[in-house]
């Protein structure tokens, strides 16, 4: 029997909720405990991810088996620089989101109310199925955050495992403790967008706090198997002040360590701040090299032709180990036991045989149509 799946339509049944007590006078109420909004829902009502929904009292997941459409990808994209570089993986997403980032990327489907939206249907083991006929390695759970669908990414994380498909979470890491332990035990690796580092950047342009992803980080890379990699989006006059990306760096490598990969991608106006401008490729080699000079091994430029700024550099004897240009790898030149060839020094993640880069090409997947 397939995992989890009745319908596409369905409302399947979420986790990480409870009821609150009744008060004489007022309806009653449960508030979902996935994230720190913590929710509090009265019959009918959708919490502010929109797809999670309290029905007849019950929370209810509504896009359990529903996808917003899927891709093959280069892993380079997720961005991961550091694990299996140059493979290729099956990407896929729903809807909503439990952050309101008024800069959002990808706001069409994060911000969407419009279930209609959701056009490719599939169970767990029908996606883990997919990535293993079209030889993708791994299997993302991305486009929008999949803390909100987490029932979903969690099943079809297993049956992943189950046919040696490895899984990457793409998300903002904005979940509580609890349901965190069960998301990150089946992921293999996830990159975690540190938006800013300031409370005040979270608050008013995200609708959400600092802290609670700091912390998320921190278990992340001590207390899971699952490989981290970290990214911020530079926005100009936002958050790329010298002062703001050195504090960043050093909490980075102070907390999680010198080899936690840290990529500074560009930003073009989207959303709710078309206003502002992109960034300048000058913001980005401002930031990376602020960030090498406070001890990170691994920092990245992305969103724009940097080849310096995309190379993975040994640490030691700064050679140049896999040299990129955006999401090509033009020359990989690091054994599969992931050492130096030049002074044998261990490179932080994970590797393995390196064949034919996938390269930057992205090939849309239609696994079931509604």
């Amino acid at each position: 029997m397939e995992r989890g799946l009745k319908t596409p339509e369905s409302n399947y049944p979420a986790r990480w909720w409870h009821a609150l007590p009744h008060e004489e006078g007022k309806l009653a109420r449960i508030q979902c405990d996935l994230c720190p909004r913590d929710c509090k829902l009265h019959e009918g009502q959708r919490g502010a991810c929109f797809v999670r929904q309290n029905i007849a009292d019950q929370m209810v997941l509504t896009t359990y088996g529903r996808s917003s459409g899927f891709c093959i990808d280069p892993i380079e994209k997720k961005p991961l620089n550091h694990f299996y570089p140059g493979s290729s993986i099956l990407s896929f997403g729903t809807a909503g989101c439990n952050l309101a980032c008024k800069f959002c990327q990808n706001w069409d489907i994060s911000k969407s109310k419009d279930m209609d939206r959701l056009m490719d249907a599939a169970t767990p083991d029908g996606i883990a199925s997919a990535a293993a006929a079209y030889g993708a390695q791994s299997v993302a759970f991305t486009y929008n955050d999949p803390v909100v669908f987490a029932e979903y990414a969690i099943d079809t994380a297993l049956a992943c495992h189950e046919k040696g498909i490895k899984t990457v979470a793409v998300t903002a890491g904005y979940i509580h403790p609890e349901p965190a332990r069960e998301f990150y035990a089946v992921m293999d690796a996830a990159n975690v967008d540190l938006k800013a580092f300031t409370d005040e950047f979270y608050v008013k342009l995200c609708g959400g706090h600092l802290q609670p992803v700091l912390e998320i980080l921190s278990y992340i890379h001590h207390e899971t198997d699952c490989w981290l990699e970290i990214t911020t989006l530079l926005i100009p006059g936002q958050n790329d002040s010298p002062a703001e990306i050195k504090a960043l760096s050093e909490w980075v490598a102070r907390e999680l360590g010198a080899n936690v990969p840290v990529h500074f991608t560009a930003f073009h106006p989207d959303w709710k701040m078309g206003d502002l401008p992109p960034t300048p490729p000058s913001s980005l080699t401002r930031a990376r090299r602020i960030a090498l000079d406070a001890g990170l091994h691994y920092v990245y430029t992305g969103n724009v032709h940097d080849t310096e700024g995309g190379t993975t550099f040994c640490p030691a004897c700064h050679a140049a180990l896999i040299e990129r240009d955006w999401y090509n790898i033009r020359r990989f030149d690091l054994p599969d036991d992931g050492c130096c060839p030049h002074c044998q020094a261990k490179i932080a993640g994970r590797f393995g045989k390196f064949g034919k880069p996938f390269g930057a090409q992205r090939i849309p997947v239609r696994l079931a149509r509604r």
